[in-house]
């Protein structure tokens, strides 16, 4: 089943994310090498693809997983959760419809 994990950032994370966003984006690579991820990407803190300096506002990862716990586990242990990059992060269970 899939399974979205929405994340919520700490005010002015983007130092944080650029320290941890190498050991992120591995193991989000990992998930599509794997065939179980649909989509993955930042909440950009300005209506623009790229904010620069105003970075992000949180992220998305809609995935598949066994179960909620094993999504809630690969959730926390994310990278940015350990840089502090977030400050919240809620996994729910996802159904795909369209397209």
């Amino acid at each position: 089943m899939y399974y979205a994990i929405i994340s919520e950032d700490v005010e002015n994370s983007l130092p944080l994310r650029q320290t941890a966003r190498p050991a992120h984006i591995e193991r989000l690579q990992a998930l599509k090498a794997e065939g179980r991820l649909l989509v993955a990407g930042p909440h950009p803190a300005l209506d623009t693809p790229e904010p620069g300096e105003a970075g992000f506002t949180g992220s998305l990862v809609i995935a598949e997983f066994d179960s909620l716990e094993a999504a809630q586990g690969w959730a926390d242990s994310d990278p940015y959760v350990d840089a502090g990059v977030y400050q919240k992060v809620t996994v729910k269970p996802f159904k795909a419809v369209l397209p």
